[in-house]
């Protein structure tokens, strides 16, 4: 019996297919085949050899509708810069796992075994790992509302002195390293807000012990923000319901003592402040169930402020 791997094939057959039909995607959008060949790893050359379809694709892969959906939303987030290579391969990653589960990729492979035909053959779907699935769903989250709001203008504004971050903990997280954020903080430079690293797990103290006061009382609230405390922002947020909460700026038990509050309470405020103490910075926290809520809730506010 002939022995070919399942990620042979997705090597010889199914990469090939998506690089033409991404090349052709690309080239729609009105990329430079220089450009194109930057975004996908390849030669100009073989962009050229993509886009006049001089190529052989495997066509029970280009035919699939979930691939061309996927392929058409990597374009579209290549082109305009909503998407980054990490995020790509997320998204052909998603359709490899689907084509691998009794799909195209499985049937390739017993085309090239045979003997494997009828055995109802399980050697690429074995289920997925909850922990990995959480922590790259976290890191995800964190990733898009760092971009968010640094794509954002005027979000500047809202930037305190020593920078803002954003974090997602998994469920069930315990203690800070099972919190994203991002490294050293999003910077403010002139109008600008840079984005230092992608995000790590354990990579902001404060943040993710924040984000441990609210799940202990509300599990399903898992991300927040932290910005300048303003008059405006606070306004805007009693005006659209969350009426914000103002706490003791010491870091001493900082933790607990919010902990305490949310308990006594009973819920979480989806806007909390301080007004700052001596050395320490006044703060605002906006809370959602992932980095991308608190992002969008906060957003949502500024809107408001702006109208």
């Amino acid at each position: 019996m002939s022995l070919h791997l399942p990620s042979e094939i997705i090597v010889e057959r199914f990469l090939p297919t998506v690089r033409a039909m991404l090349a052709a995607e690309l080239d729609e959008q009105g990329l430079t085949q220089q450009e194109i060949a930057d975004e996908l790893g390849v030669s100009q050359a073989a962009v050229s050899q993509y886009v006049r379809g001089d190529v052989t694709v495997e066509q029970r892969f280009a035919d699939d509708q979930r691939l061309q959906s996927t392929v058409k939303t990597i374009a579209t987030g290549l082109a305009t810069g909503s998407m980054d290579s990490y995020e790509a391969l997320g998204e052909l990653l998603a359709v490899i796992r689907e084509f691998e589960d009794r799909g195209p990729i499985c049937a390739v492979h017993e085309e090239e075994m045979p003997a494997l035909a009828g055995l109802g053959c399980d050697l690429c779907v074995r289920g997925t790992d909850d922990t990995v699935e959480q922590e790259r769903s976290a890191l995800a989250a964190v990733r898009r509302s760092a971009r968010r709001l640094a794509n954002t203008p005027g979000i500047a504004a809202v930037i305190p002195n020593v920078g803002t971050n954003v974090g997602t903990a998994i469920p069930e997280a315990s203690d800070e390293t099972d919190v994203a954020a991002v490294p050293g903080r999003l910077q403010t430079v002139g109008s600008r807000v840079l984005v230092p690293a992608d995000p790590e797990f354990g990579a902001s103290k404060q943040v993710a012990s924040t984000i441990l006061a609210a799940m202990s009382v509300e599990s399903d609230l898992r991300g927040a923000i932290n910005v300048a405390t303003n008059d405006p922002l606070l306004d805007a947020a009693r005006e659209a319901g969350y009426e914000p909460m103002d706490f003791d700026a010491s870091y001493e038990n900082r933790q607990q003592r919010l902990r305490e509050s949310f308990a006594d309470r009973g819920s979480v405020p989806r806007v909390i402040y301080h007004e700052g103490a001596f050395g320490i910075e006044p703060i605002t926290y906006v809370f959602g169930e992932t980095a991308t809520e608190a992002t969008a809730r906060l957003l949502d506010l500024r809107e408001r402020i702006e109208g």
